[in-house]
């Protein structure tokens, strides 16, 4: 059995994001990438499967510019087996991103696709879901665990009203929540390692697919400062503040 995995390089969660000057984005001019937090657990997950002797080959999939290397061989470094990634400098929408994952489907063949549930980026929750429509697959979202027995994968995936367990013939599309597994981290063996590993580069246009943006984005603003604290002598003082100023009380 293969798995797919999808892996997105975005802005390190750690790092304060800056609105370019025209206000047409967010400015990643120096500023320091990582892999997607969501991505990892899709990482992680697809090594214990091969780890515990369910899948046999972990391929991990990125779409973007040529920096998106870096992500690939930290995947790799990780312990997955081989990486493919799509070439192109556009910022694709979901439903490209999706179209270029059923491609690469048709070449790898692979049993599961996993990918993290959303981006952190832009938080659109809805790569997982299209990849599951385009390839008229089932999906299970949001999974906090996973097993795959026999061909059918059983998911425990968190819903509002708590937890909720579904099973899902493979081949299948599953989404990863950050309580899925705890992600490893890379030792300096498997980073030299990682080096050696292959990586499969693809020209975004030698798939021969629509990928034009449907959206515009028209203006990206920082959100309102929040204003500064209060520092109260007694707890009398905080209770009239909260009675008379806040009126919560």
């Amino acid at each position: 059995m293969k798995v797919l995995v999808g892996v997105k390089r975005v802005l390190d969660p750690q790092v304060k994001a800056r609105v370019k000057a025209d206000k047409s984005g967010i400015d990643l001019t120096n500023a320091k990438m990582t892999m997607n937090p969501f991505c990892e657990n899709a990482v992680e997950e697809a090594i214990r499967l091969r780890e515990a002797g369910t899948i046999e080959e972990v391929v991990v999939l990125s779409v973007g510019a040529a920096k998106s290397e870096e992500t690939l061989r930290n995947a790799l470094a990780l312990g997955a087996d081989r990486a493919i990634l799509v070439l192109t400098e556009d910022v694709l929408e979901p439903l490209a991103i999706a179209k270029i994952f059923k491609a690469i489907v048709a070449q790898e063949s692979p049993d599961l696709v996993l990918v993290g549930k959303q981006a952190i980026d832009d938080e659109c929750n809805q790569t997982g879901q299209m990849v599951s429509a385009l390839l008229g697959w089932p999906q299970a979202t949001f999974a906090s665990k996973l097993e795959i027995v026999d061909g059918t994968a059983q998911v425990t995936r968190e819903v509002d009203s708590g937890l909720e367990t579904v099973n899902v013939n493979m081949p299948a599309v599953i989404t990863a929540d950050l309580r899925l597994n705890e992600p490893r981290y890379a030792s300096l063996p498997n980073v030299m390692k990682a080096k050696r590993k292959p990586l499969e580069k693809i020209d975004i246009a030698d798939l021969g697919l629509d990928t034009a943006n449907r959206m515009t984005t028209i203006e990206v603003m920082e959100p309102p400062a929040r204003a500064s604290g209060v520092m109260v002598e007694n707890v009398a003082e905080l209770v009239e503040k909260l009675r008379n100023e806040a009126k919560v009380i």
